[in-house]
């Protein structure tokens, strides 16, 4: 498959999706086909599933693995991890993802067609799906698209990609300096509950005062409401909020196009903004940099989370 990363290099709030079904049969023995979608700057590529090697004390859900080429890779079998009772139906399609460095296959019953659609068409899952595994639907005339976190599923099933324990400076520092930070306030954007709870506890526990929002339209939201406040009292912004951190992959707004409207805005001039996001390659990095982010952070640099945000709110 070939991919290009233009929507991840300017703010057109847009992402192309790949989708695929994972079907399901009910209690009669029918074929219940259910679609789901991944951001297509994760796929590598598809192919039919090779000869399969089991891994011994595997988790549930790991399939086993694969040769592609020079490399060894898992494969994960989704409809063990959405708990689905698939019957004698048999899933012979891989998507090999990349993000986060780390290369995985997902195991498939097929594979559509790709979609370029808005963020303000995709919307954050309801209580009625699997809300721990989806980020996002996308609703077409005849189907709903559910848009899966892969990267909390991958982390729960491989060891490499698991999150590494945040660096716990506290105690290290005196009470000096978490009593400065309780003085600062920190937005957190991010639709993954996974993720945006471990940033925003390490943030709180470090003496932070930290906001959350589940994407960048409810982020922006927020930074308006902070905005107004700042007109009405006559404050600095900076009395408000000390720094922003956001996800790119959002429903609704994603965080480039939530970056390039705080940098468009005056008042927000010096408010430092990170982006966080398994697919911040060193050509993205250099392109978000472009749009006015003061930092870039991937999975492997959250243990230095604090450390981050302590240099970008110094006074």
């Amino acid at each position: 498959m070939k991919q290009t990363n233009i929507l991840l290099e300017s703010d057109t709030n847009e992402l192309e999706i790949v989708e695929f079904r994972i079907d399901e049969v009910d209690w009669h023995g029918n074929v219940v086909p259910c679609h789901y979608g991944v951001n297509v700057a994760k796929v590598r590529e598809i192919i039919r599933l090779p000869q399969l090697s089991k891994v011994v004390n595997a988790k549930a859900g790991v399939e086993g693995m694969i040769k592609l080429r020079d490399k060894v890779i898992t494969i994960i079998n989704l409809a063990k991890v959405l708990g689905k009772d698939t019957g004698d139906l048999k899933a012979d399609r891989v998507v090999v993802l990349e993000f986060n460095n780390l290369m995985v296959g997902v195991l498939v019953h097929s594979v559509s067609r790709i979609y370029r659609i808005s963020w303000k068409n995709v919307e954050p899952p309801s209580k009625s799906v699997h809300s721990e595994q989806v980020t996002g639907l996308v609703k077409m005339d005849d189907r709903i698209i559910l848009v899966l976190d892969f990267e909390k599923i991958v982390a729960e099933l491989c060891s490499e990609s698991a999150l590494k324990p945040i660096a716990d400076v506290t105690q290290l520092e005196g009470a000096a300096e978490c009593d400065a930070r309780a003085s600062r306030t920190i937005l957190v954007a991010d639709d993954s509950p996974f993720i945006r709870s471990t940033m925003c506890s390490a943030l709180r526990g470090a003496g932070y005062v930290v906001e959350e929002a589940e994407n960048g339209a409810q982020a922006w939201d927020i930074i308006q409401g902070k905005l107004n406040r700042c007109m009405q009292e006559g404050q600095p912004f900076k009395a408000y909020a000390n720094l922003l951190i956001t996800d790119v992959e959002m429903p609704q707004m994603d965080g480039l196009h939530l970056t390039s409207l705080v940098r468009r805005e005056e008042t927000l001039k010096d408010l430092p903004v990170v982006i966080f996001s398994s697919l911040a390659s060193d050509d993205n990095k250099r392109k978000w940099m472009g749009l006015g982010a003061s930092h870039i952070l991937t999975k492997p640099d959250l243990p230095h989370l604090v450390k981050v945000a302590d240099e970008l709110t110094a006074d």
